[in-house]
């Protein structure tokens, strides 16, 4: 029995195929500079030789935008909600020189859209205040 399986641990820690570089996005597949053998979705090391993964743009991007939540005192989603707020905030102020009023219907039409503006960005505040974490 024992003579079925032959240097199983060698199967086990071998890096897997390289593919040919024409074919697959070497972009999409992230492997170690060490042993060559690809990290395991969300690993912070090699599975195969214990390498530390190199530091991604993408970690590095959501790295400052966790700091600017921090200095905020704000969680991920609060975060977002106040940007979507400041957004709305803006949409709220650029509908009147987008828009031109010649007619008091157009007057009328342009404040009705600046007062949708405005409520959304007072429902997002809201959230973001609901989804404020206290400290």
């Amino acid at each position: 029995m024992a003579g079925i399986a032959q240097n199983p641990q060698h199967d086990f820690w071998r890096p897997p195929i390289q593919a040919l570089p024409e074919i697959t996005n070497p972009e999409m597949v992230e492997a170690c500079d060490r042993c060559g053998s690809e990290f395991i979705v969300g690993a912070r090391y090699c599975h195969a030789c214990g390498a530390s993964r190199p530091e991604s743009s993408d970690a590095i991007a959501r790295l400052e935008v966790s700091r600017f939540g921090r200095v905020l005192g704000l969680s991920t989603g609060a975060l977002i909600a106040f940007v979507s707020g400041i957004f709305c905030l803006l949409g709220a102020i650029s509908v009147g020189y987008i828009f031109s009023a010649k007619t008091i219907l157009d007057w009328q039409a342009v404040q009705i859209w600046r007062i949708e503006w405005l409520l959304g960005a007072v429902a997002v505040f809201v959230a973001g205040c609901l989804l404020k974490r206290n400290s």
